[in-house]
């Protein structure tokens, strides 16, 4: 009589009982391991690709090779080549004509959009940056055991620059393709109204919005100092200071003087200390009839959701958010939001896997809503 082979199993979270699955082997979890520390050093290939100015000039000479990227950079031939290999090897550069050996390099395919085209609405260059600043996991790694907070104002200049940098492609998106997607505000935009942009940040989509939409006024409101400032630098610069105005305040405290046909909030609504009170004054702000669109990260609410690429991302993300009092959310979390305070066509739309649209609107005058 033979005797049967038992199978080794594990009960995973959600599965049905009674149901097996077989674990996997010490050496296939080793190269999963080994893929995790490749794509550590991947990151930090670009990073400094990007700080060194090696990714430009590489992008800028198609088929430069190492020494020659070496002298026009003033940096050391020999860390430059080994830095070209780890770039080949991450599958950031390739080499350049039909050899395999030391000739020149250059980008691989859409990387010089990816990384360095700040205009582009697929642009993730400040994002390496930004998940190399020590705001992102030495700090919160420091603070492990006290778990001590921080705000905004306690962050660096080159934190706020990179966040910037980072959430401009989110702008990019937003203004004027995404909310071409909410029904009847494309109109109402080319007709002309006030825009408010809340947690309005260095300005980037201040500009945007007052040169998309020409026939509106804008607001910008953010509660860090020195991020208005940078907005008034901003908007100085594009010589829009007749059309937008900042105000300094936080979105809790927000109360405006006249009323918006649109709000909107880009990748900042997770981080409102009061979201409820944050809405209903955002309520208070609109029209009869005006929109409150948020432009946010739709956090995974799964766990294949969360092993995904971009949830492993805004996992990374929450490290921060951490840090400052909050995390990222499901995007259906800003559904029952708008409707426990009176919204009204409630909708959403995904731009990306990392940027998703909800808005609704205030009820117009005499609907009864």
């Amino acid at each position: 009589m033979s005797i049967p082979t038992v199978q080794a199993t594990e009960q995973t979270p959600g599965q049905t009982p009674g149901t097996t699955t077989t674990q996997p082997t010490l050496a296939e979890q080793a190269p999963v391991l080994l893929s995790r520390i490749a794509g550590y050093v991947a990151h930090r290939t670009v990073v400094i690709g990007l700080r060194a100015g090696l990714l430009s000039a590489v992008a800028d000479r198609p088929g430069i090779g190492a020494d020659e990227l070496a002298a026009g950079l003033g940096l050391d031939p020999f860390y430059v080549s080994v830095w070209c290999r780890s770039a080949f090897a991450a599958g950031i550069l390739a080499r350049s004509g039909d050899g395999d050996g030391d000739g020149g390099f250059e980008l691989e395919p859409h990387l010089d959009t990816l990384l360095l085209d700040t205009s582009s609405p697929a642009y993730l260059g400040d994002v390496f940056l930004v998940c190399d600043a020590p705001e992102m996991f030495g700090r919160f790694e420091e603070n492990l055991a006290s778990g001590r907070r921080m705000w905004w104002d306690d962050t660096t200049p080159d934190w706020i620059n990179g966040v910037a940098g980072a959430g401009t492609p989110f702008y990019t998106r937003l203004i004027p393709a995404g909310l071409a997607h909410v029904p009847g505000l494309a109109e109402r935009l080319t007709d002309g109204c006030r825009i408010v942009d809340t947690a309005c940040g260095s300005g980037v989509g201040l500009v945007r919005l007052a040169a998309t939409y020409p026939n509106c006024t804008v607001v910008g409101v953010d509660g860090d100092r020195h991020s208005v400032e940078l907005a008034r630098e901003r908007i100085r610069a594009a010589g829009l200071e007749d059309r937008v105005r900042l105000v300094c305040s936080p979105l809790e405290d927000m109360v405006l003087d006249e009323r918006a046909g649109l709000v909107v909030n880009n990748i900042s609504m997770h981080e409102c200390r009061d979201a409820d009170l944050v809405t209903r004054n955002v309520a208070a702000a609109l029209e009869p009839g005006g929109w409150f669109v948020i432009s946010d990260f739709p956090f995974p609410d799964s766990d294949a959701g969360l092993r995904s690429p971009p949830g492993q991302v805004m996992c990374g993300i929450q490290f921060f958010e951490a840090q400052i009092d909050d995390q990222l959310v499901p995007r259906s979390t800003y559904d029952e939001l708008l409707a426990r305070h009176g919204f009204t066509h409630i909708g959403s739309v995904q731009l990306t896997p990392m940027h998703a649209l909800t808005y609704g609107q205030v009820p117009a005058a005499g609907s009864g809503g």
